[in-house]
């Protein structure tokens, strides 16, 4: 099994590179000392190489006409003497003591002479004397910094501005390169016993992890390699996980991107992305490419967009690759999504897409397999109820179980439990299910007594209702965006649901409505009821247009979209005239509903008021403390179906 090539990680910088880095930047600031230097030599003049000799000696010399003195000048103490055959300075010397000069000879022996002739002889003999201010150091340093200040602040900007440039132009070589993830074989590996439940999608995933290991077995009989695994499933399912089992059990390299990566702000860059993507993997064969949501990039093409598009030349180069690389490549493409409908016709033909695997929410049994592999790390109490848990949790998947595990573990630590209870685990459920308890939400007795009437009628209707399921658990805390719940777990999954169940549904969705009806009064109701009413809309809606169960529109369905039998015309699937017959159709579901919920509860009377007050009395209620107050509830024969 050959190693992959492909490091996930950047190279580190060696020690060679980070030497040769070293040395230019030695070079370059250097290069700055010089040029600073030059400055300081050009202001100085160049004077820091006098020769400092004694004042007699400047005295005597100046004194001889034939002195060889040519001018003096006077900064401060200092002197500095100036040859006759140089143009600057090259000795200095001091000031005697007594701050006199040359005994005051050299300066007043010319001015002292009474005689023109002999003055101005005396001057023409004598070196010039010139006085001048003593240096500032600091006005020095001021006016060296004025120049050099600027100067450095150019060199760094245009040092700054062309490291920009190389970094810009290497991102520009890297943007054409594929940013997949790889897991080779020296990384933590994922097997199918990481993954549990959907065992019939691990039965279709086998075949390929088999091929893998032995291809010349297939190859012999003239079996192909298969070119792409379409993943499809809900959101959370595990179908990533799914795929990683796959390279984990075959032991090849692992190449992970998500569709979204391909896109850039350059036309042309996912193409070549994808380009990369499979050359890398060729290169590392026997190998997987796994594309999550491959929906982002593999959308069904049409003729708005053109064949100029980015996201449809990225499109078009995953066909041609999976179309190109011959049998022989060892690269099998996986693909992840959750909308298979937007995916390209082109994309789900055999030769690209041959195996379409189904990773579906998983059922009891696989939910308590889920259950067992989180808790299994997890301290827990002896008396850990995961089967009870796993009956609640229908219709969810695998990552919302993953998280009432999590839940459940935060939920014990914040309570100071050394072990995960059954109460961290029902607080853990309720809380991802439907929201935290809202402690701080105070209601006044009337909005408690309004509460438990409203929880109460949900909870008689759906118990007395022959195909609903059972009560489990009442409460009036508010939890979440509601004021209170009322559960109700099937005792089976199940894949279908008939009719009556659903209209079951339906009619204790309207049982709190009602009861508030009853109790309160006709206009006493309040906005308690808004989700109810919610979901009774969106469930009937449900059976009308996709499920074909109305009463005039028996076995009629009405599928939106592009996928659907009917022509889309002004936005629509059907005509003015059918809408309305869908109209009427769910507003009749509904007025059903509401009617056998009202025969329920009036027929029940007593019990409502009981169920309600014990919920005033003791917030919550669980399924064994329903039962007594439950019992009495009969069924009136005007809310049994009659069709």
């Amino acid at each position: 099994m050959p190693k992959s090539n492909v490091s996930p990680k950047p190279a580190k910088k060696t020690p060679a590179s980070r030497a040769s880095n070293f040395v230019r930047s030695l070079i370059f600031f250097a290069f700055i000392i010089l040029i600073c230097s030059a400055l300081v030599n050009s202001l100085g003049g160049g004077n820091k190489s006098l020769e400092t000799v004694p004042l007699s000696s400047v005295v005597a010399r100046a004194n001889d006409p034939n002195g060889n003195i040519k001018k003096i000048t006077v900064e401060g103490n200092t002197l500095k003497v100036t040859l006759k055959d140089k143009d600057y300075p090259t000795e200095q010397s001091r000031k005697d003591p007594s701050g006199t000069l040359y005994d005051q000879g050299l300066v007043d022996y010319c001015a002292n002479l009474e005689d023109a002739e002999a003055k101005a002889t005396c001057r023409a003999s004598y070196p010039t004397i010139e006085y001048v201010e003593a240096t500032d150091i600091w006005g020095t340093v001021l006016d060296v910094g004025l120049i050099v200040l600027p100067i450095l602040a150019l060199i760094i900007f245009f040092s700054y501005m062309m490291r920009q440039a190389q970094n810009m132009n290497s991102q520009n070589i890297g943007f054409g390169k594929s940013k997949a993830r790889v897991y080779g074989p020296d990384k933590k590996k994922v097997t199918f016993k990481d993954v549990a439940g959907n065992e019939s999608a691990k039965q279709d995933l086998e075949e390929i992890v088999d091929f893998l290991k032995h291809p010349k077995k297939y190859e012999t009989l003239g079996a192909k390699i298969p070119r792409g695994v379409l993943l499809a499933g809900d959101p959370g399912t595990g179908k990533t996980l799914m795929a990683r089992a796959v390279a984990g059990e075959a032991n090849v390299p692992f190449f992970s991107i998500s569709g979204s990566e391909f896109a850039e702000m350059f036309v042309g860059v996912g193409a070549s992305r994808v380009r990369d993507l499979f050359q890398k993997a060729k290169k590392n064969a026997p190998s997987i490419i796994f594309i999550d949501e491959i929906d982002a990039v593999a959308h069904k093409r049409d003729a708005r967009g053109g064949a100029g598009r980015e996201d449809e030349q990225t499109l078009n180069q995953i066909l041609v690759e999976m179309d190109g690389f011959d049998n022989e490549s060892g690269v099998i493409v996986m693909a992840a999504t959750n909308r298979v409908d937007m995916l390209d016709k082109a994309l789900l033909r055999p030769g690209r897409f041959d195996r379409h695997v189904n990773v579906v929410l998983p059922e009891r049994k696989d939910r308590l397999d889920i259950l067992k592999v989180h808790f299994k790390n997890k301290p827990v109490s002896t008396d850990l109820d995961l089967n009870a848990l796993a009956a609640k949790t229908a219709g969810s998947a695998g990552a919302d179980l993953a998280n009432i595990a999590n839940e459940a573990a935060i939920t014990a630590a914040r309570l100071g439990h050394k072990e995960i209870t059954n109460a961290d685990l029902t607080e853990a459920f309720e809380r991802v299910a439907i929201g935290p308890e809202r402690k701080s939400k105070v209601m006044n007795d009337k909005e408690k007594q309004i509460t438990a009437y409203h929880e109460a009628g949900h909870a008689i209707v759906g118990h007395v209702l022959p195909d609903s399921d059972p009560v489990h658990k009442v409460t009036i805390i508010p939890r979440g965006r509601t004021g209170g719940v009322t559960w109700f777990i099937p005792p089976e999954d199940k894949s279908y649901k008939s009719i009556y169940e659903l209209k079951d549904i339906l009619a204790r969705a309207m049982g709190g409505r009602i009861a508030e009806k009853l109790v309160f009064g006709p206009e006493a109701v309040t906005t308690g009821a808004g989700s109810d009413l919610e979901n009774v809309a969106s469930l009937a809606k449900e059976m009308i247009v996709d499920e074909g169960m109305g009463t005039k529109t028996r076995n009629l369905v009405f599928p939106e979209g592009e996928t659907g039998y009917y022509t889309i015309q002004a936005g629509k699937p059907y005509s003015e005239k059918t809408a309305e017959l869908i109209d009427e159709e769910i507003k009749h579901l509904s007025e059903e509903a509401a009617t056998r919920a009202e025969a329920v509860l009036k027929a029940n009377r007593k019990v409502l008021d009981s169920l309600a007050k014990a919920l005033l009395d003791k917030e919550t209620l669980e399924e064994k403390e329903l039962e007594p107050l439950l019992k009495p509830a009969t069924l009136p024969d005007s809310a049994k179906l009659h069709e």
